[in-house]
């Protein structure tokens, strides 16, 4: 079975390759954010006049929907090279003062997750974003003794699922901010049809609909099920899905028609048939599925609570009435009453 949500899971060469493959080069490729795109586009063609490096830029929003090919396509339309770090691997300010001091004029420096940074690197940050300095400090107690380095001016371009958690004065120092809405399905469809023609995939407009109703408004768990179903026709000796060869190698996936997998419905199973609808705290929901709570609130909740399955109250989490049409479990066996709320 295919995990289609975001993980913290090491992923084989080969998927990043392909992922990697499939990624657009250029704003003009890069399918939706069409409010973004423009924006971005206004920032670097602002900056390649001027001749002179682009502005920060801040992406945030949730996982798979471009923030990493946006970095990339900014390095690529600005004619500057790309380094990549993350949030978790800067746990130091001299793994900052290391990364800054090393990066050309000019070069688009790439952190995901930066919310995950270490405090102390997050503030050597500040001056480092504003006046392209870092101070570093030699010794220590009385003896200690800051000396100033100048930096090449570069773009830091940063990554985040939870914007909440930057500190204002790092956020405040972003020059663009921009926000990934989760893709509609025609827009999808777009992505699937680019990404399989890339792979040698033949698809009906009825099998890109199909697959785009089933990756949850995101890009990258669309390009991950069109795969699964390339594998499937591989495997079957084809080259060309229909709607019926869609169904079947996303149902070997376990993947249902509205983009729930395992996980997701054991637990709206939990909800409406063991807790009788809820409310049910986050811990128990968590043991009585087997999973982390993080897990469970961070990659679950999302997404049943936007297509409206779960409710977070005071009380804990409830069931909504189109979980209990899902599951098939009527409704009037809810313990809670949803006027009750």
């Amino acid at each position: 079975m295919v995990d289609v949500r975001e993980a913290d899971e090491p992923v084989d060469e080969t998927e990043l390759a392909i992922e990697g493959a499939l990624r657009p080069s250029s704003l003009a490729e890069f399918v939706g954010q069409q409010k973004v795109r423009g924006q971005m586009q206004l920032l670097l063609d602002a900056a390649r006049i001027q001749q002179r490096p682009a502005d920060h830029i801040l992406l945030s929003g949730p996982p798979g929907l471009g923030k990493t090919t946006l970095a990339m396509i900014v390095a690529y339309e600005s004619g500057r090279p790309l380094r990549l770090s993350s949030g978790p691997a800067i746990q130091h300010a001299g793994d900052l003062a290391a990364l800054l001091s090393s990066l050309t004029p000019g070069e688009v420096l790439f952190i995901d997750e930066v919310h995950r940074m270490a405090r102390s690197a997050e503030e050597m940050l500040y001056l480092a974003m504003e006046d392209f300095r870092i101070d570093i400090m030699v010794g220590k107690g009385a003896g200690a003794t800051s000396i100033p380095l100048d930096l090449a001016p570069f773009t830091l371009v940063g990554a985040t699922t939870r914007s909440g958690l930057l500190p204002n004065p790092l956020r405040d120092r972003f020059g663009f901010t921009a926000h990934l809405e989760y893709y509609e399905p025609e827009e999808l469809e777009r992505v699937i049809e680019r990404s399989a023609a890339m792979l040698g995939v033949t698809l009906p407009p009825a099998a890109r609909a199909e697959i785009a109703r089933r990756s949850r408004g995101t890009p990258r768990i669309a390009n991950r099920l069109l795969r699964r179903v390339r594998d499937y026709l591989v495997v079957h000796g084809r080259t060309g899905a229909d709607i019926a060869a869609v169904d079947a190698a996303l149902d070997l996936y376990d993947v249902d028609r509205i983009g729930l997998d395992r996980l997701d419905r054991a637990v709206l199973d939990a909800l409406v048939r063991r807790f009788r609808g809820g409310p049910v705290g986050l811990g128990t929901l968590s043991v009585a599925v087997g999973e982390e709570p993080d897990t469970i609130e961070s990659v679950v909740e999302p997404y049943l609570v936007r297509i409206g399955f779960m409710g977070r109250t005071p009380r804990g989490r409830i069931a909504m009435p189109e979980a209990y049409a899902h599951m098939g479990v009527p409704a009037a066996d809810s313990v809670l009453g949803f006027n009750d709320l």
